[in-house]
């Protein structure tokens, strides 16, 4: 009995020695790591210069590469959240919070292991709450217990989607002067264009690492310092959309003029488009003879709040080149754009003029185009007279035309990374 009576206390003071010395043998602590980066207005782009970016980011790359040495760490979970501040549309800033979460997403992915499976992304789209959190942060705002009445009544009723007729923005920019929002815009409305990452580990007792033992020091010889170069932080440069249409004109094909036109978008609410229609039909016995064919370039600038949430959609306006010729003859006079058996050059007459038009979203990759212009038609015609197998010339005319000149009504398959209607079935 005595020796054990003296064995129990030492395997006692071990047992505690070893979890109070920083090994919780029972239970398991959550940890939470996380880092926030900020972006300019209305872009996604991950810049570094913008405020910490850098150091945060360099931060958190370090832990996922290093890991945890002193102790075991088991990932439960991760959660992305992107937002925007509240000036744009609604669509925007929806999308501007879903880029920014995935960018910030994808440049960690390089450094560490993000399991789909535990991974949770919240897109806030405008940060109503968040600016609540800051003007009650912020005693400097301008009629500051107002504007949080206001700021909560707003945020509380676009709970599960904000609707676009609430105008909440322009109310906002309204109130009280317009005192309270600049003072926000200039402020506090940079804080809001961020996402954050957030890693939850499980911290267990690793019963591989056992507290080290005290030894008697031994001297040993100065190793040369080696000094390592940290590795430079390229940013995550995701891939820029692409916008392009093909269509066709109905009203052409109507008429049996086959055509095709490309359209691309050039950034900035312009794009250029070219078109081409060719048609060349005839039955000599009845002098049925139908020829047509030429094709033009068109400069157009995009507007309105279609055209800022998607590319190559809604207003849009423009000016017009086209240069072409025709031969039109039923069985009775005929009338020919240019001169007889001359090359394109001398056959052309030139269209030139300027349009408006609307382009409509249809269907997922598909828009309805309705365009229509003025502008002025010149050039040589011949009129003739078809005789048995001969054509026979009567006047050569000039045509100085003008008025309506360009009308069309085009269906327009929308190519490209981006370039699809989300509200038409459009991926989300």
């Amino acid at each position: 009995m005595c020796k054990f009576s003296r064995i129990i206390p030492i395997i006692l003071v071990s047992v505690l020695t070893l979890c109070g010395g920083g090994y919780n043998c029972l239970s398991a602590k959550e940890v939470k790591d996380s880092v926030k980066i900020y972006f300019r207005q209305g872009y996604s782009l991950l810049e570094m210069s913008i405020r910490e970016n850098q150091e945060a980011l360099a931060r958190i790359a370090d832990s996922l590469e290093a890991g945890y040495a002193d102790s075991v760490y088991v990932l439960q979970k991760i959660s992305v959240i992107g937002g925007a501040s509240p000036e744009g549309s609604i669509p925007l800033n929806k999308r501007l919070s879903e880029k920014r979460a995935n960018v910030l997403f994808k440049y960690l992915s390089r450094y560490g292991e993000l399991p789909d499976s535990l991974t949770t992304f919240t897109f806030i789209g405008r940060d109503w709450w968040g600016l609540v959190k800051l003007v009650e942060n912020d005693p400097a705002v301008p009629y500051r217990e107002e504007t949080l009445e206001y700021l909560r009544d707003i945020a509380s009723r676009s709970v599960g989607g904000e609707k676009v007729e609430d105008n909440n923005v322009g109310r906002l920019s309204r109130f009280k002067g317009g005192a309270p929002y600049r003072y926000m815009y200039q402020n506090l409305f940079p804080e809001l264009r961020a996402s954050s990452l957030h890693l939850y580990y499980k911290k267990i007792w690793n019963p591989i690492k056992l507290p080290p033992v005290a030894a008697v020091p031994v001297p040993l010889p100065a190793a040369p310092e080696i000094r390592l170069s940290p590795l430079p932080i390229v940013p995550y440069v995701p891939k820029k959309p692409f916008y392009m249409g093909v269509k066709t004109n109905l009203l052409y094909d109507a008429l049996l003029v086959p055509n095709v036109g490309v359209e691309f978008y050039l950034g900035k609410n312009w794009s250029i488009a070219g078109d081409w229609m060719y048609a060349w039909w005839n039955k000599d016995r009845i002098h049925w003879y139908w020829r047509t064919y030429g094709g033009g370039l068109t400069l157009r600038k995009w507007f309105g709040r279609k055209a800022q949430e998607k590319p190559l959609t809604g207003h849009h306006v423009g000016i017009y080149g086209q240069a072409l010729t025709y031969d039109f003859e039923t069985g009775g006079r005929g009338y020919l754009g240019g001169k007889p058996g001359g090359d394109i050059f001398d056959l052309a007459s030139i269209n030139a003029g300027i349009e408006y038009g609307y382009s409509l979203p249809v269907a997922e990759r598909l828009n309805l185009d309705f365009t229509a212009g003025i502008g002025y038609l010149g050039g040589k015609y011949y009129e003739y007279i078809p005789m048995d197998q001969c054509y026979v010339w009567q006047v050569t005319k000039k045509r100085r035309y003008i008025g309506p000149t360009r009308l069309e009504v085009s269906l327009v398959w929308l190519i490209g990374r981006g370039n699809y209607n989300k509200d038409k079935g459009g991926r989300r």
